[in-house]
């Protein structure tokens, strides 16, 4: 039996049930969240869609999630029709659908978990909830049984900000412009600074939350952030994964908002702390397969020598950015790996077009459908990553000391990709309207170039800082410590 952390929490034989927003930078840090909380003493049930589930069977293998006596699994479905796809299901109707019918399935589950302790006296019965924000049904069940529901924000501090101020944003019109005429977008007013908002300085009308951009009073996403936003403020806390030092104005801001915030990140290196020997550590997360033999070819490479691709789990790309970007990379003459989702693009073209990459880049390029991120990030040779700017690859990237091009897709990822490159200093934005010149460019920029090296130092600078905060008395694992004792458990100390 592997050894954890004795504490308070065994004698009360806490039962935390963990729910992620079903998409994949969410299940990744819900993930890290739960085997933490698991290593200090909770039972830990967590909970994935059904179809999730499913993806993650096929991705593992269809024994990795045999139940532990103490980390088990369950299902509630999400709603929508049945599909076998192997890819992100689509934002907008995932999230209507989790608004609309999630909560009855998930106070089912909430029942059955506490009568088979009742039955059996096997699973302690249910203690606390681990929520998602985006799952904010969770805090209706929480109220009813009478226990504190945590909430967490996989998301950025800054990116935080920009969602609490949805209504107003709306309600002031500082995008109905936009939206009412096309010319906005091109005159020049999309790049106007926003100034009222507090802890986000600098920020412009483009960078503001994608889903915010509707006139529609009924748009499922901005009803759905709406009712996040308003939901939040009912929790017994929230959890950021972040540090001080990283966001430290916002989660001040933050603070005056809503209930007790706790910075508890990166989670990743949290996690990093506990010895293997003391982890449910053969319990996966990721809903792709990995090929994982790519680390092998980047140890034929020279440090700081590659380039590496990757715009996360939900970016469509269309063809002809891909185009762009493949051409980009060819004509810098930098090896890079690149992974490309099967679902990124959908379109019978690009095979022809990749196919002239491919023969074009066979010496010095690699492309996947999916990689282990974090393991490709600390690797040596990596000296780049361009990005579509979510926030567990700006994390990951940051906590391996390796510096970003942005190319922001939707959500908070351009607050993300401003404060990157503005505020901290570690990357370069590339345009939206993407042309493999400029791809070209600034992709020797980040590998060769004055500016490379000068945001190389600065994302060194921060990965040190992310070190110390997650160190046995860093700012975030004793804030960690108190949200088990002070939230979880109610404990008066």
């Amino acid at each position: 039996m592997r050894e954890r952390e004795m504490s308070s929490v065994e004698e009360i034989m806490a039962h935390a049930v963990c729910i992620p927003y079903p998409a994949q930078g969410h299940v990744n840090p819900m993930m890290k969240l739960a085997k933490l909380l698991h290593h200090k003493g909770f039972h830990v049930t967590f909970v994935n869609t059904e179809f999730n589930h499913r993806r993650l069977l096929k991705s593992k293998g269809p024994d990795s999630l045999d139940d532990l006596p103490d980390f088990r699994f369950e299902t509630i479905p999400d709603g929508l029709p049945p599909s076998d796809d192997d890819a992100t299901q689509d934002i907008p109707s995932l999230s209507d659908s989790i608004r609309k019918t999630c909560l009855v399935s998930f106070r089912s589950l909430m029942a059955k978990l506490n009568d088979t302790h009742v039955s059996s006296n096997v699973v302690p019965p249910v203690s606390c909830i681990v929520s998602d924000l985006g799952m904010s049904f969770a805090i209706n069940a929480a109220e009813e049984l009478g226990i504190p529901v945590l909430l967490l924000w996989t998301a950025s501090a800054c990116g935080f900000l920009g969602y609490a101020h949805s209504r107003q944003l709306v309600e002031r019109g500082d995008l109905a412009a936009v939206l009412k005429d096309d010319n906005y977008r091109t005159n020049g007013y999309m790049d106007t600074t926003i100034d009222w908002i507090p802890g986000l300085k600098k920020i412009r009308i483009k960078d503001l939350p994608s889903f915010l951009f509707t006139l529609d009073p009924n748009d499922s996403m901005l009803n759905f952030i709406l009712e996040m936003i308003e939901k939040a403020s009912k929790a017994s806390a929230i959890v950021v994964n972040t540090f001080d030092a990283l966001e430290q104005e916002a989660l001040d801001v933050l603070s005056s908002m809503f209930p007790p915030i706790y910075s508890i990140g990166p989670l990743h290196l949290l996690l990093n702390q506990v010895p293997q020997k003391d982890l449910v550590s053969n319990i996966g997360s990721s809903l792709w397969k990995y090929e994982d033999d790519c680390l092998e070819w980047l140890n034929s490479k020279e440090p700081n020598s590659v380039i590496y691709v990757n715009f996360g789990s939900v970016a469509d790309v269309t063809p002809p950015q891909m185009v762009e970007f493949a051409w980009g990379l060819a004509n810098s003459k930098k090896a890079f790996l690149w992974v490309i989702r099967p679902d990124i693009v959908k379109d019978a073209s690009l095979i022809v077009l990749l196919h002239e990459f491919v023969i074009e880049t066979k010496n010095r390029g690699i492309i996947l459908s999916w990689c282990p991120q974090e393991h490709v990030l600390s690797h040596p040779s990596i000296g780049g990553f361009l990005t579509h700017s979510g926030w567990n690859s700006m994390l990951e990237s940051m906590c391996a000391g390796v510096p970003v091009l942005c190319w922001p897709f939707f959500a908070e990822q351009q607050i993300n990709c401003r404060f990157a490159c503005i505020e901290w200093g570690i990357g370069m934005e590339i345009d939206g309207n993407v042309k493999r010149d400029e791809v070209e460019r600034i992709v020797r920029e980040l590998m060769d170039g004055e500016k490379g090296k000068e945001i190389r130092k600065h994302a060194m600078e921060w990965k040190k800082m992310a070190e110390e905060a997650t160190s046995s008395k860093g700012s975030s694992n004793l804030n960690l410590d108190k949200v088990v004792k002070e939230v979880l458990l109610q404990l008066n100390l």
